[in-house]
Parts: structure tokens; C-alpha cells; sequence
């Protein structure tokens, strides 16, 4: 029997049978699940299933994978449920029964106890969730491309010219995306989330004069773009109520449409860029004041985000520097969270007798160095509890280090040894070196006090 087969097998099983699984949908490294009754879920058994790296119970019970074999396991969940795996951008269908009805209920509770930051965070980790994918693919594309040329290459030749445009293409055009996925996730249509998009990266815009002044193609970025389509959406929903069945078709989206468009030229474009300039001055103030320290403070913190799943919501946060500033100084900083746990589980890898915790470690180590942290966090670290801690102190020395060169990144993609490809080619050698460091810290903290054996009896 193949890995996935196995583990679907088992998981099912846990779960409380076939029968106990409302909704299913998978993301990069975990697979998601609304069972129809809770209390049919044995959480432990599933946390004790070989090739389990941890289990999250948010709205959806979220069994951690890892990349590559979770989406193998959902579709063998899916062949033995008969359930639609959706992605975490799929429009799920809706279950009228009685059971699909219970689980939303429960969603709906859980949704209702979380506080209203957490609920702003999540939606916006919502939005860009489902293109992760494209922008490490497209940043990571970029980043080679670059390093050729610094290294070079001839910027002219046929070669450069087609990785130039298959590395920064997405960035060109990510607008329309995240317009598409912010109108979805507000509950409108996604082609107008799309269009609204557009509105504010259209190259016309500069022959558009407003109070004396030209508009300027791309103000307001990604927050611009998430405000416009709010807003169609918004429009949307409110104009359909009045609107007679026979005509909706053609009048409410031509009306959002075209509300949302003088609302963007007038409003929402000053409105995104004020808030993008507020956002982009302040944390490179911080950066600035507060220098080595607030690279360890920021480094530091950064994997309680991590394991809350809102860690996402920072995306147009980084996208914002990279346009107001030409790179982002945040991402490399942050990209030391992983380093840390990196750094910890080879020590608790080093340390421990335990057979199940180093099988858990040697499959989660290879992606956790390329820059997805997940399965050591929740398969390792965390469980274990003082060796989170450990590494988040592993992190911060590595994320100091990164402050004080002001190392900075051209283009947005997964942390780890892949992200040196994207920081500044005159930085590559001092951002491993940062890298290293916080492999040695996270190393060294958890060896001398993170981690002790008895530790491991559970796991």
C-alpha cells in the first residue's frame, strides 16, 4: 500500500469513518476537514498516525502534511468519502443536509469566539493563501534570473529576456488576482474582484488628470486593490436586492462596476496609498530607530504568527515595500523564524533516543531548510513545548544579524536557503551567513536548555 493510500486509510479512520466528513480541501501543507460530529474525531489517535506532523483545530480540524504528499492524501480521501477536495480558493459547494448544516454551525461559533483582529487577519491571509504557489514559482523565477544578470549574463539575450518575463510577469499582473480572490472572500463575483483590480494597475490611469494632477498607475498597490474589490462586491450584493431578476445580468454588475470605478479614481486610490505610505514609513522607521533590535524583536516573534496561520496576511505588507521602496528589509528578518527551527530540531535530532520524534524530525528537516517551517513547528517544536521557545531566541539572534547589514529582498517568496536567490546580489553571502547564524543559535539554545528527553514521551 502506497504512503498516501496508508495515511488516508488511517486518517479516515480517526476521523470517525467516511461517513463523519462534511467538507474536505487541502492547502500547501495541510489537510483541512469539517467533520459532521466533533465528538466522533479522535485528535490523538490522528496525532499518533506515522507520517502525521501535527494537528491545528481552528474552523476546520487542519492535519498537517507537508507539500507534495498532502494533496496525494486528499485525493484519496476524496475517492474513499466521495467528497469534492477543494483548495483554499475553490468556491465550496454548500451541504444542505442536515449534517453539512451542523458543521457550519460550528464553523460559525468557532468564527464568532475569535476576536475581530484575528478574523481581519485571517481573511486577508485568505486572499493570498491561494497564490503562494505562483508567487514563489514567479519570485524565485526572478531571483535566479537576477542573479545571472549580476553575475554576467547578457540582460539582451533571448534566454534572460524569457526568464525576465516569466519570473516578473505574475508581479505585473497581481492585482487582478488578488482583486479576484478579495472579491470571492466578500462574497461577490470574482471577475468584477478582478476588474476592480485592474482599475488601479491600468497604465491609462496616467492620462487620467484629477485636481490638477495626473493619477498614477499602481498608487494605492495591493491595499488600493483590496479595497476597490470590497467595495464591487459590497455594491454587488446591495444593488441584486433591488434589482428586478430579468435585468440583473446586465445592470447590477455594470452599476457596481461603474460606481466602484469613480469611487477608486476619487477616493479609494488617495485612500490605499495614504494607508500604504503609513504602513511602508512606519516599518522602515522602525527598522531604522530601532536597528538590531527591532531585527530581533520582529524575528523573535514571528512563529507564534506562524502558527496561527495569519503569518499570510503580511503578503501585501511586503508586496507594499517592494513598490514603494524598490525591496523589502522585513522579509529576510522574518524568514529567520524557520532558521531557528531548523537550528532546534537538529539538536533535538542530536539529542533524543526517541525512534518516532527523529523519523517526525528527518522528514520534516528538508523542507523546513528550503523555507516551510509547518511540519517542524507542529510536528516537533511545539508539541515539545520549550524547544519552540528555543527557537524562537535562535531566531532572533539570526534576525538582529539581518538588521544591522539591512539585508533586503527584490521579490517576495518562501524563506530558508531558496530566499537567497531574491535578496540583493551583493547580500547573497551575508543573508547565509545571517542563516547559519540563526541554524547555530537555534542549535545552541535548545542543546544547553530547550530540550530534555523526558520531553519526548509523548510524542
Amino acid at each position: 500500500m502506497r504512503k498516501e493510500e496508508r495515511l488516508a486509510k488511517e486518517i479516515t479512520e480517526q476521523l470517525g469513518g467516511t461517513g463523519n466528513i462534511a467538507e474536505l480541501a487541502s492547502c500547501m501543507t495541510r489537510l483541512r476537514v469539517k467533520p459532521v460530529d466533533e465528538s466522533k474525531v479522535n485528535l490523538n489517535g490522528i496525532k499518533d498516525i506515522d507520517g502525521v506532523m501535527g494537528v491545528v483545530e481552528a474552523e476546520t480540524l487542519q492535519i498537517i502534511l507537508g507539500p507534495g504528499i498532502v494533496t496525494k492524501v486528499a485525493d484519496e480521501v476524496s475517492k474513499m468519502t466521495g467528497k469534492r477536495v477543494s483548495s483554499v480558493d475553490d468556491e465550496e459547494e454548500i451541504d444542505t443536509s442536515l449534517e453539512g448544516l451542523a458543521a457550519r454551525t460550528k464553523a460559525g461559533i468557532n468564527e464568532k469566539n475569535a476576536t475581530p483582529f484575528k478574523l481581519f487577519l485571517r481573511k486577508i491571509a485568505s486572499i493570498f493563501i491561494p497564490l503562494i504557489p505562483a508567487i514563489v514559482a514567479s519570485g524565485l523565477i526572478a531571483g535566479i534570473n537576477n542573479v545571472i544578470i549580476k553575475s554576467g549574463g547578457d540582460p539582451e539575450s533571448t534566454l534572460v529576456q524569457m526568464l525576465d518575463l516569466i519570473g516578473w510577469g505574475l508581479f505585473g499582473y497581481l492585482g487582478v488576482f488578488v482583486g479576484i480572490n478579495t472579491a470571492k472572500e466578500f462574497g461577490g463575483s470574482p471577475a468584477l474582484g478582478g476588474a476592480a483590480g485592474i482599475l488601479l494597475i491600468n497604465p491609462g490611469l496616467a492620462n487620467i488628470t484629477l485636481f490638477g494632477e495626473a493619477l498614477v498607475p499602481g498608487r494605492g498597490g495591493l491595499i488600493g486593490v483590496m479595497l476597490a474589490a470590497a467595495l464591487v462586491a459590497f455594491l454587488e450584493k446591495r444593488i441584486r436586492r433591488v434589482i428586478p431578476s430579468s435585468i440583473d445580468i446586465i445592470v447590477t454588475p455594470t452599476l457596481a462596476l461603474l460606481l466602484t470605478g469613480f469611487a477608486t479614481f476619487f477616493i479609494l486610490q488617495p485612500v490605499g496609498g495614504f494607508l500604504s505610505d503609513i504602513i511602508t514609513k512606519g516599518l522602515l522607521g522602525i527598522l531604522d530607530v530601532g536597528g538590531i533590535l527591532a531585527g530581533l524583536v520582529l524575528a523573535g516573534t514571528f512563529l507564534p504568527l506562524v502558527v496561527t496561520g495569519l503569518h499570510q496576511g503580511l503578503t501585501p505588507v511586503h508586496m507594499e515595500l517592494i513598490n514603494s521602496i524598490g525591496d523589502d528589509p522585513l522579509l529576510p528578518i522574518l524568514a529567520m523564524g524557520g532558521a531557528g527551527q531548523v537550528g532546534a530540531a537538529f539538536a533535538i535530532y542530536f539529542k533524543t533516543k526517541n525512534a518516532r520524534l527523529k523519523k517526525v524530525i528527518k522528514g520534516g528537516l528538508p523542507v523546513g531548510i528550503l523555507g516551510i517551517g509547518e511540519p517542524l513547528i507542529f510536528g516537533v517544536t511545539l508539541p515539545l513545548g520549550r524547544p519552540f521557545l528555543t527557537a524562537c531566541l535562535g531566531a532572533a539572534v539570526g534576525g538582529a544579524f539581518q538588521a544591522l547589514f539591512k539585508i533586503a529582498t527584490v521579490a517576495i517568496g518562501v524563506s530558508g536557503i531558496p530566499l537567497a536567490f531574491l535578496v540583493h546580489t551583493n547580500q547573497i553571502i551575508l543573508y547565509l551567513i545571517g542563516l547559519l547564524i540563526a541554524y547555530a543559535f537555534g542549535f545552541l539554545f535548545t542543546w544547553l536548555f530547550g530540550f530534555k528527553e523526558e520531553m519526548a514521551k509523548n510524542i
